[in-house]
């Protein structure tokens, strides 16, 4: 309310101390002010007269201010909200009173409850550290990642980087960039002070350019943001790597030995990035002008992870309509001074005629996380937003069932407080006090869950970790995560409350004080019996996903993958050994437990990849043109993992031309439909960027190796190409069955004989292999636990629901047993509308899991048909869980003696 009135001027006039008029006009009851402001007035008129106007005034001042008690202060909020605390502690005796005194079913309610907000808070911070992914850098939201999607004779590849010229040409011609930043794939690197001789393997290095910190707004510890990359052979650290090299303030201007021959010069220690970016595990960053081929004006150099920063009035669209323009303005121009005949025109007939493309697009920085999952190139493993989604809808049905629970209970509980409503209606009490009464007691129920809950998930969070591969903590010091949370749990307990305070409130007095039952006539039985089906729906939605997940993983696991992934051993960083490489495979080879060993970078497992353009010989149009993986390997590559050759031969010594030969898997051939047998002395080239097209190299094709599984099983085989080559950095050494410590202890001591001082790092192909698939066996682990949980909450709410049925009918069970029927009979009778309950959920649940497991599988190229069995295992488990649950309260009730319950009030 506003001081001050249409009486002011008359006030101002007399003298009256203003401030106090407006203080007295604001606190006084409306129906007093008059009458009391004009004997204040008449006072004030007195005493002017007789003691002056500046006595009046003080006069004046002390009589408003006795004026505030509580017979004239304004009936307004103050008394409301003093009403309101009176009612709602009055509220709070009488719940907390009621809770004690049903100690079993506010067990029920309260664990209930707590299980499944401490689910459901659990899956909230892994939403919300998904969510969270690079939103900490500079500008997050006006960054972009520059992509290329490309389709070559039917197969599709997407690539998260771009061709080594793009930075250059979109910050010389593209008007709504701000800045470009170029990284260079590196992967790992051997790394050591010039003085020592031990390396440090550092696992993700990358090569960036200099405008890298002012991109993402990143600041060094020490050196110059502006200079520390910009000279060729420097570098710069984390935190972290700094430690483990040098100290932190020590790092500036030392000289680092990588993969023992170039030395760099430290030029600035920069802070760890956080762990929800997407350079998380990377530790080193070099200066891009290091590497020859960042100077390159080739277009096929696919290798560089290109970032841009548009300024702040320009959008996406204009930016995408730039990049849809490059192909045709500066790709094509440059393969035209290779390929005889190229025109820009030709192109693009060349693409309506045969379906091939390749396009730039870009991914906003903040969407790398979630929306960029299958694309080669990659900085770290992503997540995927379908997991996400997935998890949303596991936390909200924890949440729903939690609350479905408190609902049915405390429906299920009306009987037993019949006679108390009765009795308060005809005290006096209306309904919307006894709403508020029963939302009390729920939200009572809810903060106590909440603080169950907060202790279950502090014990859980690093199980949860584990099981998510998260790094998570609770944010107990943060009062917006305090405030989120009691707003959700005063909303749930209003949610969860809500229906049974309405549905109790409704009671008829002058019926349930006679025991003639409610108003509803059946007390809510149809809506408590919904929510069990509602939440059996769940359960057995959860157990048939939770199923066809591990069947999915079981099939991965189990597969012929074309290859031999088990007792695989892969040496890594063979390059530590210099120029005694073949000396150590030699060594390695004579262990009586090494089968066979093999020198190659290229794995089909997660490793190096590299696709590379191929035309026969003789057929230089741009529609003849095939895009496949090109692996260098050597010699024993195929036996050591036991590839086979359907067609020709493999790579021999004998034959000193091998080194300009070729083999080709299934889907190669497929690409440039012919047979395997008339691949067999094709000659192919990649040489035809040269001017002098007579002196072109061709490589010739020996063999045809069977298709094999070199990527993900979400993915198709696509084509594939083998060369002889060196500059390897692995060994694959095939073991015999045995004892593997021991083998791994020879294959150690002959590399410490070979390469001294240099670490030994190895791991299992088979391990490797798991990796690929990391994210599904998390996700099967997190349905398992979930599942658990919601199984868990249903069954605490049958189990609440059958001991108070059983309670309900102990008169009908004493007369039955007088009357003859054993315990088997009487238990078969309480149990039986309970599982016919959970025979609906199983028919409603059972072809909504089916659905959406399918679609589930959609993303893989190799997958299982959902089984029959499955689903029928779902229902043994449903219907097994619900006996064991309800069989007991009905069994407990059955043996009861028929005296004391026909005796029972």
């Amino acid at each position: 309310m506003e001081f001050g009135t249409q009486n002011e001027p008359l006030m101002n006039e007399n003298n009256i101390p203003s401030c106090f008029y407006r203080f007295f006009q604001w606190f006084c009851r409306p129906e007093l002010f008059e009458e009391l402001q004009g004997d204040l007035e008449e006072a004030f008129e007195e005493n002017k007269v007789q003691y002056g106007t500046s006595k009046a005034r003080s006069i004046y001042r002390k009589e408003v201010l006795k004026m505030v008690r509580p017979s004239v202060l304004r009936r307004s909020k103050l008394i409301t909200q003093t009403n309101s605390i009176g009612m709602l502690k009055s509220n709070l005796k009488v719940a907390w009173r009621s809770l004690k005194g049903q100690p079993f079913f506010t067990t029920l309610n309260t664990f209930g409850l707590a299980v499944g907000m401490a689910g459901g808070l659990l899956i909230s911070l892994f939403i919300y550290d998904e969510l969270s992914f690079d939103k900490m850098f500079a500008d997050s939201d006006r960054i972009y990642r520059i992509n290329i999607d490309n389709k070559t004779a039917g197969e599709v590849t997407s690539y998260a980087t771009a061709p080594g010229p793009m930075a250059a040409v979109v910050a010389e011609d593209c008007p709504q960039i701000e800045m470009v930043t170029r990284f260079r794939n590196v992967s790992s690197k051997l790394i050591r002070k010039v003085d020592a001789e031990l390396n440090v393997k550092e696992i993700h290095v990358t090569g960036v350019d200099a405008t890298f910190f002012d991109m993402f707004g990143l600041e060094l510890l020490v050196g110059d943001e502006k200079t520390a990359l910009k000279e060729p052979k420097s570098l710069v650290m984390t935190r972290t790597a700094a430690e483990k090299h040098f100290g932190v303030h020590e790092a500036l201007g030392q000289s680092l030995l990588i993969d023992n021959k170039d030395v760099y010069i430290v030029t600035g220690v920069m802070d760890d990035l956080p762990k929800n970016s997407f350079l998380r595990d990377h530790h080193i960053f070099i200066s891009i002008a290091s590497f020859d081929d960042a100077q390159s004006i080739a277009w096929n150099t696919w290798s560089f992870p290109t970032f841009v920063k548009l300024h702040p009035a320009a959008s996406p669209k204009d930016f995408q309509s730039f990049l849809d323009t490059v192909k045709d303005r500066y790709l094509i121009p440059w393969a035209m001074t290779f390929v005889p005949g190229l025109t820009v025109e030709s192109a693009r007939e060349s693409e309506k005629t045969t379906g091939n493309y390749m396009k730039f697009n870009t991914t906003a920085l903040t969407d790398i996380h979630l929306y960029s999952k299958d694309r080669d190139g990659e900085f770290s493993i992503n997540g995927d937003i379908q997991n996400v989604y997935i998890m949303s809808i596991i936390g909200s049905f924890l949440i729903l069932l939690a609350s479905v629970n408190f609902m049915n209970l405390s429906t299920a509980q009306s009987l037993r407080r019949a006679k108390e409503v009765g009795i308060r209606k005809t005290l006096g009490s209306n309904r919307n006090g006894l709403v508020m009464q029963f939302l009390t007691e729920a939200g009572l129920v809810s903060f106590l869950a909440l603080l169950l809950a907060t202790v279950i998930s502090a014990f859980a969070i690093p199980f949860f970790n584990e099981l998510s591969g998260k790094a998570i903590t609770i944010p107990f010091s943060n009062p917006v995560f305090w405030l989120v949370l009691i707003s959700a749990t005063a909303m749930l307990g209003l949610f969860s409350g809500a229906y049974p305070a309405f549905f109790m409130s409704n009671f008829v007095p002058a019926r349930v004080l006679k025991g003639s039952g409610y108003s509803g006539g059946k007390g809510g039985g149809n809506i408590r019996n919904s929510l069990v089906v509602f939440q059996f729906s769940i359960s057995v939605f959860l157990i048939v996903s939770t199923l066809v997940v591990f069947q999915q993983l079981t099939y991965i696991q189990s597969k012929d993958l074309g290859f031999q992934k088990d007792q695989i051993l892969i040496i890594e960083d063979i390059y530590a050994a210099g120029n005694q490489v073949e000396v150590l495979k030699q060594e390695i080879q004579q262990i009586s437990q090494v089968a066979n060993a093999s020198l190659s970078s290229y794995l089909p497992t997660p490793s190096a990849r590299n696709g590379i353009t191929f035309f026969r010989d003789g057929s230089f149009e741009s529609t003849k043109a095939v895009i496949i993986g090109h692996w260098r390997v050597d010699y024993d590559y195929v036996p050591t993992l036991g590839l086979e050759i359907i067609t020709g031969r493999n790579f021999d010594r004998q034959f000193a031309t091998d080194s300009s030969s070729l083999l080709l898997n299934e889907s190669a051939l497929d690409m440039f439909e012919i047979s395997a047998e008339e691949a067999i002395g094709m000659r192919l080239t990649k040489d035809f960027h040269r001017q002098d097209k007579e002196n072109m190299e061709y490589l010739t094709v020996i063999g045809v190796v069977k298709n094999f599984h070199f990527e993900s099983l979400r993915n198709s085989i696509d084509g594939l190409s083998f060369i002889l080559g060196k500059n390897s950095n692995k060994m694959i050494v095939k073991l015999n069955t045995g004892d593997l410590s021991k083998s791994i202890e020879s294959i150690e001591e002959a590399w410490n004989r070979v390469a001294p001082n240099q670490p030994f790092n190895y791991y299992f192909m088979d391990d490797s292999f798991n990796e690929t698939y990391k994210a599904e066996l998390r996700l099967g682990h997190l349905f398992v636990t979930f599942t658990i949980l919601s199984i868990v909450i249903a069954c605490l709410g049958l189990f609440g629901l059958a001991a108070f049925n059983a309670e309900k009918r102990i008169k009908e069970i004493g007369i039955r047993k007088v009357l003859g029927a054993n315990v088997s009979q009487i238990t078969y009778k309480l149990s039986i509308d309970f599982l016919k309950l959970v025979g609906v959920a199983i028919v409603v649940s059972l072809p909504l899991g089916w659905f959406a497991m399918n679609r589930w599988l959609e993303d893989f190229s190799y997958r299982i048909e959902i089984a029959w069995w499955v689903f029928a295992l779902a229902t043994f488990l449903a219907v097994a869980i619900s006996i064991i649950t309800v069989g007991y309260q009905s069994i407990r009730a059955a043996l009861n003696s028929p005296v004391d319950s026909l005796r029972s009030e």
